[in-house]
């Protein structure tokens, strides 16, 4: 295992040098923009709101592409976009907001509007998010860690990936989504395993992986603050010790997204 974790450091800081350094912000968004409408001109929205034309402007070498995107296609609110067009990606239509079909949908929590929000999740998306999980690993190597963190198993806490299949596409946490495609390679230090991530019932899968906790060496923590902080004071509390690093004592790297970490902040520490 010495020698795994050793090359896999040295692996990531040879990746990461190869990595390119961007500074301008404005350079990245418009090669990112142009990228997407190329990928998107031949859909029902791009032919409806002429990304071709748009792309045009990008010759000119100023500001303008900006100007005619923002002039040609409008904002839209989940309800509009749903109703228009997302609605017929549910039917199994092709080519609508993407190129080809869409398999999968991210239920979202519903703050607004429906009980729960159906967000079209493409397999560019998903290799997106897989690629952006590999370039956070990457980052790691800009600290000064120790070699054996690279071996140590990764708890990434979320949804069931059992995702529902309606005849035409499946439904599920986003996080489900993207766990149950992970790269091979990561599975070998992915926790807490498919059998328990697959659980639905979310109360049993806590339970499960407090009394599978004492068995894994984690070093990294994926997820929702507020589900893992949950989930560390059951640990905690399970097996009567004062923190979290009883448990795991190379617990060092925490990863989430989705909300400002401040309010829990406190409750971490």
């Amino acid at each position: 295992m010495a020698i795994i974790s050793t090359l896999l450091k040295k692996g990531i800081r040879l990746r990461e040098s190869l990595e390119q350094e961007y500074s301008s912000p404005i350079d990245l968004q418009k090669q990112q923009l142009k990228k997407l409408l190329l990928k998107a001109e031949r859909t029902e929205i791009g032919k409806k709101y002429d990304f071709h034309g748009i792309l045009n402007t990008f010759r000119l070498g100023n500001e303008e592409f900006y100007e005619r995107y923002k002039d040609q296609v409008p904002i839209y609110d989940y309800d509009s976009i749903h109703a228009e067009f997302w609605q017929k990606l549910q039917e199994g239509k092709k080519n609508i907001t993407w190129p080809g079909a869409v398999k999968y949908f991210a239920l979202s929590s519903g703050t607004s509007g429906a009980t729960s929000k159906y967000i079209p999740i493409t397999k560019d998306m998903v290799k997106a998010i897989r690629r952006t999980g590999v370039r956070q690993i990457l980052s790691l190597s800009k600290y000064d860690l120790p070699d054996s963190l690279f071996s140590k198993g990764i708890l990434m806490l979320g949804g069931s990936t059992d995702l529902d299949f309606n005849g035409t596409y499946f439904s599920g946490d986003l996080s489900g989504i993207t766990a149950s495609k992970l790269p091979i390679w990561l599975q070998r230090f992915y926790k807490p395993g498919k059998k328990i991530a697959r659980n639905r019932n979310w109360g049993d899968k806590l339970d499960q992986i407090v009394k599978k906790a004492k068995d894994w060496d984690i070093g990294i923590i994926v997820g929702v603050p507020a589900w893992l902080q949950l989930l560390m004071e059951k640990i905690i509390t399970h097996y009567g010790v004062k923190d979290i690093h009883e448990i795991w004592p190379n617990l060092q790297i925490f990863v989430h997204g989705g909300v400002s970490f401040e309010p829990y902040r406190k409750g971490f520490e």
